[in-house]
């Protein structure tokens, strides 16, 4: 598992159920415009990769009731990062979101990993972070 960084853009929803009943839901992330059922949010978060198992990005869907009660659950969406890491780079699609094991709308998201560079050091022949160790016999 490479371990780097894991850059997301979060770039919209359709389909979404509306959790709210008089109002149109707002999805945490304070959706830049069309709050509701199709929110747009084109944001980007970053998101240090160091485990050795981390395989999926797992996506929860919240309604955020501002303050007023609690947050309902919308749903969630799972993405298996495997060919992110092969290839780098996922322009951004749609991922179904679940919940209850139903399909409950869509989410477009873009992913980019950047792997960390690895850093052999051969402390062995003396030479560290390009410095030669000096020292007298």
């Amino acid at each position: 598992m490479p371990e780097g960084m894991l850059e997301v853009l979060l770039v919209s929803a359709k389909g979404l159920q509306d959790a709210d009943i008089l109002c149109n839901m707002d999805p945490k992330r304070k959706a830049l415009s069309r709050k509701g059922s199709t929110p747009e949010w084109n944001e980007t978060f970053l998101f240090d990769v160091s485990s050795n198992d981390a395989t999926d990005l797992k996506i929860k869907i919240m309604d955020s009731d501002g303050g007023v009660g609690a947050d309902d659950f919308v749903g969630h969406a799972t993405i298996s990062l495997d060919a992110l890491f092969r290839d780098g780079d996922i322009p951004a699609k749609s991922y179904n979101v679940m919940k209850d094991d139903a399909y409950c709308g869509e989410i477009r998201i873009g992913l980019n990993f950047t792997a960390q560079k690895s850093r052999d050091f051969d402390l062995t022949d003396g030479n560290i972070g390009g410095w030669k160790q000096s020292g007298r016999d």
